[in-house]
């Protein structure tokens, strides 16, 4: 299924901002909680936090959101 344009400059960039943050708090996590002598779970939720961060940067990239596309209208 190809991704077509559904959010317009205003969803871009705020969805770029949120992806950037989700990313910089990934980082933080990383260096202050995994890698100091976090278990699997610190690893796993600092993974999954820069999944986040890059899906977010994806969507801004290209103007595709996820969740608009499943149908929900997001107040943007």
């Amino acid at each position: 299924m190809a991704t077509q344009c559904n959010i317009d400059g205003r969803g871009r960039l705020a969805r770029l901002i949120t992806g950037l943050l989700t990313l910089a708090g990934a980082v933080a996590a990383i260096v202050l909680w995994a890698w100091p002598g976090g278990g699997a779970v610190a690893w796993i939720v600092s993974a999954l936090l820069v999944l986040a961060g890059l899906f977010q940067v994806y969507e801004a990239a290209v103007g595709w959101c996820a969740t608009r596309a499943l149908g929900f209208r997001t107040p943007m």
